[in-house]
């Protein structure tokens, strides 16, 4: 079993007849949510949370159908709308006092934007790393989920999942990829098989400006030209947006270049509070 993050201990909690399993620093109600992409789980911000711990409390969960709570695969309740409405039950469980600051990866980043539209008044900010989803606007990029699926199905898994991660990072990064996020990704093979069911299903770009809070955009500098084109397009519509790249990390910058990213993310949420309190 992958190492959890140091001095954090699984906590969960029952939301929308589901137990949801999440990690939690400090005492105090979270500050900030931090939301994975897929194949991962709450093991995912290893490198985050002990970094925010000393200046915000931090929750990061495992979404819906994730480990340690993965259930059957399709799962008929898997969906980022699901989760974005799991998310808004969670924050307002757990942090029902204040808005929170949502950081969102990959397909995490379209359920924090789900989750800001769906609930605004209890997002503070937004930061979304490397977004991920299907526009008309785009290149079609959805056929290599549908291709993992299908080998993952023949009990190929191995090659399913280096199909997945090789299309979003880069060639052979699955071959180059530590030990302990291999067994994450291990761990979590069987979400693609639902997640395929929403691969093709178009995210309308006219919603983009219904997002008011102040966002962050964050792109690994080496990352696929997928996610620059979407990032150019939501930097565009956002009404109250600015951006920053990762150097020397491609679609895991969270964990290629934990400091530069930790950095951004601490930076922003520091402005956002200054904007706030007119300092």
């Amino acid at each position: 079993m992958p190492t959890l993050a140091p001095n954090f201990a699984e906590q969960t909690c029952q939301i929308n007849n589901d137990t949801y399993h999440y990690l939690k620093t400090g005492e105090d109600e979270p500050k900030v949510l931090l939301i994975h992409g897929s194949l991962c789980d709450y093991r995912y911000w290893r490198w985050q949370l002990p970094a925010f711990a000393s200046s915000v409390c931090t929750l990061s969960p495992s979404l819906r159908g994730y480990w340690p709570g993965m259930g059957a695969h399709p799962n008929p309740d898997f969906s980022v709308q699901q989760h974005a409405l799991d998310m808004r039950a969670l924050i307002e469980t757990l942090s029902p006092t204040h808005p929170i600051h949502i950081l969102g990866h990959s397909r995490g980043a379209l359920v924090a934007m789900e989750l800001a539209e769906l609930a605004p008044e209890r997002v503070r900010s937004l930061i979304l790393a490397d977004p991920g989803f299907h526009s008309s606007s785009l290149p079609p990029s959805h056929g290599f989920q549908l291709e993992a699926a299908d080998r993952l199905k023949q009990g190929d898994v191995e090659g399913g999942l280096a199909l997945f991660i090789d299309s979003v990072s880069g060639e052979n990064t699955w071959a180059r990829t530590t030990g302990w996020f291999k067994s994450m990704v291990r761990e979590n093979a069987d979400t693609i098989i639902s997640q395929v069911l929403e691969a093709d299903k178009e995210y309308d770009l006219n919603r983009v400006s219904k997002l008011k809070c102040p966002t962050l955009l964050l792109g690994g500098a080496e990352s696929p030209a997928r996610y620059k084109h979407i990032l150019d397009i939501l930097e565009l519509l956002l009404p109250d947006v600015r951006r920053a790249t990762i150097p020397l990390a491609t679609h895991g910058m969270n964990l290629a270049n934990p400091k530069a990213f930790n950095k951004q993310a601490l930076a922003f949420w520091e402005e956002v509070s200054n904007a706030e309190s007119g300092a």
